[in-house]
């Protein structure tokens, strides 16, 4: 279910002017484009084999080799540790040597990392891994401003730890791309996202749309807290092109698949309240989990408490409203946008972390705004 060796790469589908839920190629310029993009991240596909290896290891490494262990993982930067057992820090994972090899390797050719532990060198990679996605829409939930610049994004809030490994390379050259803004948000376990914590009072008693490209949607949440951060931050991505966030697994609302939004900047701005503003945007995406996953997060707390749970149920990838799932595998359903999941521990109450991919061509710009 959640232990495999492959790696999806999503890479951004570029030269469309606009963005919408539905990002199909249309015009022979535009068909020419996804082409083009495609045999690009072909090409790239044995590099992008490489820097998935070498960030597997590298989690493998720290979380198994005995690194100092508390709660500060998990906790907002201005808590100090208690020093009471847990998992590695965002310190001790996320680390500049975090790609140093302290492994050996087998006549048989397999790495040891522990003397217990023999890991295969060899990564799969899937069929649908090597190609592109589509470009899909940002959703009502964004901020423009006021997105903070950190790795743990979770603050207060109660779940299952999460850990995303986001990897970007430059379609371009087929190398991972450094010093680029990946900014990401999402729901929190029972479905609501900072800032947005009721209906409209004129909507309290919306039902979900019924039929059309909407089913399943109601109307979004305005935004009323203006002080809420949780759950959404933003990293740039170090000198091997990735950026590691810690945050929970998010939780699902009427008409969504359970999901995690992402943009990429190329340009931003920092701000001395810790926060930026975006500059040149080079992709606006969402990222998925597979289904049985999902539903068996649904079974622990605090995600049982989902306001939803017993009367209108979570909804599944294939049922995602806006088609948005849909359209993130393209047009010919070759692309994947789900994170690559393993376990933290024994047992999946530990934690997960999550790996996926990102392609972008850093010369194109796009509006930063919700476009419906």
């Amino acid at each position: 279910m959640v232990r495999t060796n492959a790696l999806a790469l999503i890479i951004g589908l570029v030269g469309v002017a606009s963005v919408s839920a539905h990002q199909e190629p249309k015009t022979n310029a535009e068909i020419e484009t996804q082409r083009a993009l495609q045999r690009a991240a072909y090409y790239c596909a044995p590099a992008v084999g490489e820097f998935t290896a070498a960030r597997k290891r590298a989690w493998q490494q720290q979380v198994l080799s005995g690194l100092p262990l508390n709660q500060a993982a998990f906790a907002p930067a201005s808590i100090p540790s208690a020093g009471n057992p847990s998992l590695p820090t965002n310190e001790d994972l996320f680390n500049s040597g975090a790609y140093a090899s302290g492994s050996q390797t087998t006549p048989q050719g397999k790495q040891e990392i522990l003397a217990c532990d023999v890991i295969e060198e060899e990564t799969e990679m899937q069929n649908n891994s090597c190609v592109l996605t589509p470009i899909v829409t940002e959703g009502p939930y964004y901020h423009n401003s006021g997105h903070p610049i950190r790795q743990n994004i979770a603050e207060y809030q109660i779940g299952l730890l999460t850990y995303l490994d986001i990897g970007v390379i430059d379609v371009n050259t087929c190398k991972p791309l450094p010093n680029v803004l990946v900014d990401i948000w999402q729901a929190n376990a029972t479905g609501h996202y900072a800032g947005h914590p009721d209906p409209a009072p004129h909507l309290v008693n919306e039902q979900p749309q019924v039929g059309g490209k909407r089913s399943g949607l109601l109307s979004a949440f305005p935004r009323t807290n203006f002080h809420e951060q949780w759950l959404r931050g933003a990293w740039q991505t170090d000198s091997r092109g990735v950026a590691r966030f810690t945050t929970i697994f998010p939780g699902y609302y009427t008409g969504r698949a359970t999901h995690v939004h992402a943009k990429v900047f190329t340009s931003w701005t920092e701000n001395s309240n810790g926060t930026f503003d975006g500059g040149k945007l080079a992709h606006v995406g969402q990222f998925f989990f597979e289904d049985d996953l999902n539903m068996q997060v649904d079974k622990m707390y605090p995600y049982v408490e989902n306001p939803i749970r017993d009367i209108r149920g979570r909804t599944r990838n294939w049922r995602d409203s806006l088609n948005i799932f849909e359209d993130s595998h393209g047009p010919e359903g070759e692309y994947n946008p789900i994170f690559k999941m393993h376990l933290l521990g024994g047992v999946i109450n530990q934690g997960l972390v999550g790996f996926i991919t990102m392609g972008i061509n850093r010369s194109y710009e796009m509006d930063n705004w919700w476009k419906g």
